[in-house]
């Protein structure tokens, strides 16, 4: 019985137990799924907020990103089974283009976040830090900007970092050594500057590590060189310096791919680089590396890229090119670069022995003589051949004709002898056929018909002889230069020279050809350069040359040319040297365009030619006797002609008054502007317009920095995007208004230029002096947090601007309202003068008085830029000047605040004006630049920043200091020039004179 009730009690115990356990497991699975639930909806909401800023996505990749389906299942997104929370979001290549939500900081269990080649923008978000699971983050190819987020150092778990191909700025940071599982980090093509940290050589798992095209100084730390694993490391295209370590072929045995070209890297190759057998790739072109290749350097049998171009390898020795030998066992060699060194010797035959995979072969600029070997035949993929500036000689093998996949072929500058291969016209690839400055001798080849795909085509200063073959100028796709000249070239010039509609170059000088220019030459439209000087021209200059709208230089000299100089001459508007010396010419010299300019056209030794401006000391012109007498029966006639159009211009002219300035005004050219500056040396001096010389772009064009050849000065080159709808009315407008204004706070232009480039299209620049300290915009909102404006300068930059702006409005001929004002318009030069620029949207007021520039009579439009346009020309009002002021006291308050008036801190209502007008008087202090905190011009003044001073101002307004005085001054100015109402603005005269008596009192 006792036993039978403890059963019975213990069974109780057991149920009461098992129930109380059910509802706890109960009790906790429905609070596990609420809180998963809860994080399903954070994730929606957080992957909402991400496609809500994206403003572009051209695929519709998120357009199944709506309620429809789960999100889970949307493109790019994996969740975790067990728990629902998003841990991959994948949007690689997709083309997407917006900022990054701060919310991405919200998908707390991501693992792998990947959007790799899209176009997002802006600052990556510190919320990033938040991901504490992350392991792979990949945003390489993409436009975010500023530093690399502090925040990002707790995401520890992180294997791969890949952010290369951005606009990061700042330098690496050292806690990315705290990150001990990454085996990726790619931080290649940014703005970072600094030196490498000691720190990465704690990545003891890294096997790619990617620096490359920043702008980063020093050494390369050696504890990098102590990570084993790497397989992958660049550092090309930065400042470093140093010599690389004597070991670094045994400290990374597993080395792949190895480069820091672009340096200034010292010391030798090292010997131990061939015990790396895995490399693939090698290369350090451009330093300073001296010495030769390692002669075991063909132990390395996997290498694709080899490449020293550039260095100071070599000393002009015999033997120095026997390591060329051991390359045979490289049996995948692609390239091999070896260009610009000092390396002598023999061109060893062993190089026909090299890879058949070879595509790149460059040994020009060097010390290296003999001829080149028939087995170069074998090399069947070769696509660029370079041999130039050597000593080789002999004759040119014909088996070069069975390297049918060349591009470029560079013999120039050699002792090459005999003739040229017919076996060239097999080349049927060839761009660029460059054999100039050799022996060569014998005719041009008639199967160079063949290569017709040839831009460049050089075969000057050697001993050819014959005629020209018309094939040759069949060659249509000549665009940048065609070269015979300094031969021995004899016969007429063939009428198919007319087929060459693309090229920008042609030079036949110093020949012996005959005949009379064809008329054709008249259809060669791209021509900028015309030289046929020094040869046995005759008959008269083709009138068809007046064709040649781009054509910069002609030279016809020392030719036996007859009959009169042309007038066209002088109506050919880019026309920038003319030589006509030394022919049979005569009669008057026409006094119009580049005849007006004695320095700018030759004609000595034309002995008939009469008139001309008084600096040639020609002959008067005589007028023949039976022209005389026709001249005294038709001039009564045409002055009582010319008196009638008078008299009736006279009556008519007030009427007209007004619209001949507008209409002036509308076909005005840029006759006025001295063109003196060719497209070709446009394209030289900016490096092909590379990006690299690229200082800024706007909403009609890109400008470029460049340097010109003839005299090294350096230049800004804003070239016009024509295919943009106004850019060509722009361009007139920008002529128009800067040939008539003339300002030291003004930008000066050097000349205009209006032609057209390789491909037959119209090309329209504008050069203008170059200003070394960049722009307002790149002190004000420095990228790398370096440039720092003091109040006098701001001050100073302020009171230049508004002096251009004061000379625009009441001190021109014509008033001009600039339209644009905004920093990145206001240039700095080399003594921070300020110098207001960019005039495409300038409109010119037509009053009747400069002293009322309230109102234009041109054309309503809405001109300017985002956060500077005055509120009255949004809702049609024409431009005008105190349209300007509004734009300048916008500027004045970004110039003190730091602030751009399209900062999101004014997305709502109150813009910066209204900003600024609450901050005053008492807290002007609170709301400036913080940099001018710092300021040590500033600080030197009687001002306190601390918390008692700031409550004291509160209750006493009148207890500013001298400075503060200053600053509430300025932005009052600020406040009233940007009032929504233009009746409430001040003009720019009383601007100018309040700025002065600021400057004055702060002094």
């Amino acid at each position: 019985m006792m036993r039978n009730s403890c059963v019975i009690i213990s069974k109780k115990i057991f149920f009461q137990f098992l129930y109380s356990f059910l509802l706890y497991i109960s009790k906790y699975q429905y609070s596990s799924t609420a809180s998963t639930l809860q994080g399903n909806e954070t994730d929606l909401h957080a992957l909402l907020d991400f496609k809500s800023r994206i403003t572009q996505d051209p695929f519709q990749a998120l357009s199944l990103w709506n309620d429809s389906i789960h999100h889970c299942n949307w493109l790019g997104i994996t969740c975790n089974i067990s728990n629902g929370r998003v841990m991959h979001l994948i949007l690689a290549d997709m083309t997407l283009a917006g900022t990054l939500s701060p919310s991405i900081g919200n998908l707390t269990y991501l693992t792998k976040l990947n959007l790799r080649n899209n176009s997002f923008h802006g600052e990556f978000p510190q919320q990033v830090g938040n991901l504490l699971y992350l392991q792979h983050l990949n945003i390489s190819y993409n436009s975010f900007s500023g530093s690399i987020p502090s925040n990002l150092s707790q995401c520890i778990e992180l294997s791969i970092l890949s952010s290369g191909h951005n606009n990061f700025t700042g330098t690496i940071p050292t806690w990315i050594g705290n990150f001990s599982s990454l085996s990726l980090l790619n931080l290649a093509v940014n703005n970072l500057h600094g030196t490498i940290p000691n720190e990465v050589g704690k990545l003891s798992r890294l096997t790619l590590f990617a620096l490359n095209g920043n702008h980063l100084y020093g050494t390369i730390p050696l504890s990098v060189f102590n990570i084993s694993s790497l397989s992958f490391l660049t550092f090309s295209q930065n400042n470093l310096h140093g010599n690389l370590p004597y070991d670094v072929g045994f400290t990374l045995p597993n080395l792949e791919t190895f480069a820091g070209g672009v340096n200034d890297f010292t010391g030798t190759i090292p010997e131990s680089l061939s015990n790396a057998s895995r490399l693939e790739i090698l290369d350090f072109a451009e330093n300073n590396l001296i010495g030769t290749l390692p002669k075991n350097i063909g132990r390395l049998t996997l290498l694709k890229r080899l490449n020293f171009d550039t260095n100071r390898l070599g000393n002009g020795e015999d033997g120095e090119l026997n390591f060329l030998t051991s390359l045979i066992n490289c049996t995948a060699l692609e390239v091999l670069g070896l260009a610009e060194n000092q390396f002598g010797g023999k061109l060893p035959s062993s190089i026909g022995n090299l890879s058949i995979n070879l595509n790149a072969l460059d040994l020009g600029e060097n010390a290296i003589y003999g001829s080149i070997p028939i087995g170069i035949s074998n090399l069947v993929n070769l696509t660029s051949l370079g041999m130039e500036k050597n000593n080789l000689s002999g004759f040119v093998p014909d088996t070069i004709g069975m390297l049918q996949k060349l591009v470029d072929l560079e013999l120039y500058s050699n002792k090459f002898s005999g003739v040229i291969p017919s076996s060239i016209g097999n080349l049927t690839r060839l761009t660029k056929l460059l054999i100039a400055d050799n022996n060569f001798e014998g005719s041009i080849p008639t199967s160079l018909e063949n290569c017709q795909r040839l831009l460049m085509l050089n075969l000057s200063h050697n001993m050819l002889n014959g005629s020209i073959p018309r094939q040759v100028f069949a060659l249509s796709s000549l665009s940048i230069y065609l070269d015979l000249s300094h031969n021995s070239l004899t016969g007429s010039l063939p009428f198919e020279i007319g087929k060459l509609v693309n090229l920008a170059n042609l030079d036949l000088s110093k020949n012996k050809l005959s005949g009379m220019i064809p008329s054709s030459i008249g259809s060669c439209v791209s021509l900028e350069w015309l030289h046929m000087q020094g040869n046995f021209f005759e008959g008269n200059i083709p009138s068809t040359i007046q064709n040649l709208r781009g054509i910069q230089h002609i030279d016809l000299s020392c030719n036996n040319l007859s009959g009169k100089i042309p007038e066209f001459l002088g109506e050919i508007k880019g026309l920038m040297h003319l030589n006509l010396s030394y022919n049979n010419l005569d009669g008057e010299l026409p006094m119009n365009g580049i005849f007006k300019n004695a320095t700018s056209f030759s004609i000595n030794g034309n002995i008939k030619l009469c008139g001309g401006v008084p600096e040639l000391n020609l002959p008067a012109c005589t007028i023949k006797k039976e022209k005389f007498h026709s001249l005294k029966v038709i001039i009564p006639i045409a002055s009582a002609l010319i008196f009638l159009l008078f008299l009736s211009g006279f009556l008519i002219i007030i009427v007209i008054k007004r619209s001949r300035k507008k209409t002036s005004r509308e076909t005005t050219t840029i006759e006025d502007l001295e063109l003196n500056i060719s497209y070709s040396e446009i394209v030289k001096c900016t490096g092909g317009f590379s990006n690299d010389n690229l200082i800024g772009s706007g909403s009609f064009g890109s400008v470029y920095k460049g340097t010109l050849s003839s005299d090294g000065t350096t230049i800004a080159i804003k070239v016009l995007n024509l295919e943009q709808r106004g850019a060509s009315k722009s361009f007139i407008d920008e002529c128009n208004a800067l040939k008539v204004i003339r300002h030291r706070n003004l930008l000066k232009i050097i000349t205009a230029i209006s032609s057209i480039d390789h491909q037959g299209k119209d090309f329209k620049a504008l050069v203008y002096e170059f200003m070394s300290n960049g722009s307002l915009e790149d002190w004000l909102h420095p990228i790398n947090q370096k440039k720092t404006l003091t109040f006098v300068q701001r001050l100073n930059i302020a009171i230049d601007v508004a002096c251009a702006l004061e000379y625009l409005h009441h001190f021109c001929e014509t008033p001009i309202v600039h339209c644009d004002i905004k920093p990145s318009n206001v240039l700095l030069d080399n003594d921070m003068v300020a110098r207001v620029g960019d005039f495409g949207l300038a409109t010119f007021l037509f009053e009747e008085s400069c002293d009322s520039p309230k109102h234009s009579t041109m054309s309503a439009s809405l001109k300017g830029s985002v956060g500077y346009i005055p509120p009255e020309y949004g809702m049609g009002g024409h431009p005008s000047a105190l349209g300007d002021v509004y734009s300048y006291g916008i500027l004045l308050l970004e110039i003190f605040t730091g602030k751009r008036p399209t900062n999101e801190m004014f997305e709502g209502g109150m813009g910066i004006q209204q900003f600024t007008a609450l901050a005053l008087p008492n807290h002007a202090i609170d709301i400036i630049d913080p940099s001018l905190l710092y300021d040590q011009e500033f600080d030197g003044k009687d001002h306190d920043y601390s918390e008692e001073k700031a409550l004291r101002r509160e209750k006493e307004p009148g207890d500013f200091s001298t400075m503060e005085n200053c600053l509430i001054s300025v932005l009052q100015i600020g406040v009233s020039c940007s009032s929504t109402s233009p009746n409430e603005r001040i003009p720019m005269t009383l601007v100018v004179n309040k700025l002065h008596a600021i400057n004055n009192s702060f002094k």
